[in-house]
């Protein structure tokens, strides 16, 4: 083996991050694998490479004995001690043994080692890197489209995202560069698999941070994210600095912040609420863009009774009730609303009722 080899060894581990020591050591432990394919032994061996000239030593190693050996590994003591005099039992006799052509077949193993180690190495730098980024957002490119699933390219590997993790009506083109949230990465024997949603809340969350500095910088502070995707949803913002509007800061200028995210999403609506620890002005605040006349809440089944304008009853509940179910989902209180014209009708049955008792 020439030391051409053994400075590309090098080059090559500084040039993919990793160490060239780890990856000599790989070589030798091949090359006893190779010797005692090659030659039939069942001796152990050690292979020692000189990292400099590339020059490859063989030593059979045996383990010195009382009395006569029964075992290929093993010396006796006095035939060790012929060798050298200070040999004890227990001691390793080491004896070279290295075949004169042991360097062709040497060249062979060691670039096969060494192509193995580096896309082990590598797979195993790429699964460090993601799996420290679960719930976090990555850039990729769309690389290609099978079986429903959309395969995103995210550098040194490729990202999966799953039909179920995809936005109903969403449409993917070859080439898009487009965000999406990573959900899991696992191990597999093909290297990570890294699996990436654009459906899932947190995706929402990790937009508003990366384009709302005051989020980034924990001045404003999301509550909680409700999310239809493709659709609508609702994000409820909090704030302990009176001089900062956490709704104003996450729509920005001219709604220029949101309109960012809303992009992003391809024009999933998104309503920013202001969080309250008030139930009731939670809720109330949360039915938004529908105005809120009155509120009552009961503590022990969680509900919140909210009476609202006759002519905002269709607002407030929203299409096909998504407005109340994502006010719902984003409080975590039950919502029941009426109209002001169906409240009176309530109250005046009650007393009626009342008045008969």
């Amino acid at each position: 083996m020439n030391a051409d080899f053994i400075l590309a060894i090098q080059e090559l581990g500084k040039e993919k991050g990793i160490e060239p020591d780890l990856l000599f050591q790989a070589v030798e432990e091949a090359l006893v694998t190779a010797y005692k394919k090659n030659f039939g032994s069942v001796q152990n061996v050690r292979v020692d490479m000189n990292k400099l000239s590339g020059e490859i030593h063989v030593y059979a190693q045996r383990e010195v004995v009382e009395g006569e050996t029964a075992e290929a590994n093993e010396i006796s003591l006095a035939d060790a001690r012929e060798i050298d005099s200070r040999y004890e039992v227990g001691d390793i006799v080491e004896t070279e043994v290295t075949p004169k052509n042991f360097g062709r077949i040497a060249a062979q193993n060691a670039k096969q080692v060494v192509v193995q180690r580096i896309r082990e190495a590598e797979r195993g730098m790429v699964y460090e890197r993601f799996s420290s980024r679960e719930n976090d957002i990555v850039t990729g490119v769309v690389q290609r489209i099978e079986n429903k699933n959309v395969y995103i390219d995210l550098g040194k590997v490729e990202a999966v995202l799953a039909a179920t993790e995809q936005i109903p009506g969403e449409v993917y083109q070859y080439h898009e560069r487009m965000k999406t949230y990573i959900i899991e990465v696992k191990r597999t024997s093909k290297g990570p698999q890294i699996m990436v949603s654009r459906t899932h809340p947190g995706l929402l969350k990790r937009l508003f941070e990366l384009e709302v500095p005051e989020i980034h910088d924990g001045v404003v502070e999301i509550k909680s994210v409700a999310r239809e995707p493709g659709m609508r949803s609702k994000i409820s913002v909090y704030t302990q600095d009176d001089n900062v509007d956490p709704v104003g800061a996450c729509v920005g200028h001219k709604g220029m912040r949101v309109q960012t995210i809303v992009n992003e999403l391809r024009g999933e609506k998104i309503d920013i609420v202001k969080y309250s620890e008030d139930p009731a002005q939670y809720v109330a605040n949360a039915l938004s863009p529908a105005k809120v006349v009155s509120t009552q809440v009961d503590e022990n089944e969680k509900i919140c009774r909210v009476v609202v304008p006759d002519y905002q009853l269709s607002l407030a509940i929203g299409k096909e009730g998504q407005n109340a179910r994502l006010a719902a989902k984003l409080t975590g209180w039950k919502i029941d609303i009426k109209s002001e014209s169906q409240a009176a009708a309530e109250a005046e049955t009650e007393q009626e009722n009342n008045d008969q008792d």
